[in-house]
């Protein structure tokens, strides 16, 4: 066997296809591509053109928005906790974050943090260290003797804390609270009512 004897396997290699390449090729003349008209070229912007008319998807009603920079959050409602601790996964007298859910199986992954929701009874007093949590599951859990840390509550204190601080070195004041209470509902016009008075 010499080196220009070598040959690869039959059907290894494919040959590219050469449109354009005369009628003989399979693929001449118009390459494929039909005869004229817009389809026939690139660039093709056919997609949802009803031929003048209004098409379907401006006529249809918009409404609401996808927030790009939502929190992607692990619920877990009470009842999850309550039979993971019922089973021997979670320790009740240590304190739980995610990580422990997470090893324990009551959820998959912490994603953005987990939120804990109200649903089921709770037994055992516990610690819970979590991004945010329901009114009725704080509830829940503080009538069991347990207490929730919120993650969320913490990170906006640190945040207007930053805002505050660099306002601060900018030389700039405090945006100012709005009121609270009954003044808080009275309206324009009757406040300029009452001026006139």
């Amino acid at each position: 066997m010499k080196l220009n004897e070598i040959r690869d396997n039959e059907g290894a290699h494919k040959k590219r296809m050469r449109v354009g390449r005369g009628p003989g090729s399979g693929k001449g003349k118009t390459s494929g591509r039909g005869v004229k008209g817009q389809k026939s070229r690139t660039g093709v912007s056919l997609l949802g053109f009803e031929g003048g008319q209004m098409p379907l998807y401006m006529r249809m009603p918009k409404r609401g928005f996808n927030n790009p920079n939502a929190l992607k959050l692990a619920e877990v409602n009470l009842w999850r906790l309550q039979d993971a601790i019922d089973a021997g996964k979670l320790d009740a007298k240590s304190e739980i974050k995610g990580e422990a859910l997470v090893a324990a199986g009551v959820i998959r992954r912490v994603k953005d943090g987990v939120r804990l929701l109200g649903t089921g009874e709770l037994k055992q007093a516990l610690t819970l260290v979590v991004w945010s949590a329901t009114s009725g599951a704080k509830q829940a859990i503080e009538a069991a003797g347990g207490s929730v840390v919120e993650q969320r509550i913490e990170a906006e204190a640190k945040a207007a804390a930053r805002v505050e601080k660099r306002n601060a070195a900018k030389g700039k004041a405090p945006a100012p609270k709005a009121p609270r209470g009954d003044e808080n509902k009275i309206s324009a016009r009757t406040k300029r009512t009452t001026a006139k008075g």
